[in-house]
């Protein structure tokens, strides 16, 4: 990991891991020269549309969210918080905080309309 990092040219990664990471590399410095070529050297690759849609799609939600929090003035977590997120994603996913806890979900109340929520 740290070698990708470092410099993915160099890194001991397959070429198939390089291709992407050059199509993102490519992606982040200048999107608009993105073009056919670029997405056949990927599918030559072994890379799937799904799996290309899902890389450009987590590189821009990314370039989004570095800028919005950039603008905003919104301050990074410190790294014990990172850690403590880690292992709670790792042991338990995504699913909704045991009710009564901050952030739980509200599952079963009623909205507006008479729609359940959370169903």
């Amino acid at each position: 990991m740290d070698a990708v990092l470092e410099d993915y040219r160099s890194a001991p990664i397959s070429t198939r891991d390089r291709a992407l990471f050059a199509f993102i590399d490519k992606m982040n410095a200048d999107s608009t020269t993105i073009g056919r070529a670029d997405i056949d050297t990927l599918k030559a690759e072994g890379w799937t549309d799904e799996a290309i849609y899902d890389a450009i799609t987590v590189c821009a939600l990314f370039k989004f969210y570095n800028a919005w929090i950039d603008a905003t003035g919104v301050h990074d977590m410190p790294a014990p918080a990172y850690e403590m997120s880690g292992k709670r994603l790792a042991t338990q996913g995504y699913r909704p905080s045991p009710s009564g806890s901050p952030g739980a979900a509200s599952h079963g109340s009623q909205v507006p309309g008479g729609v359940t929520a959370g169903s």
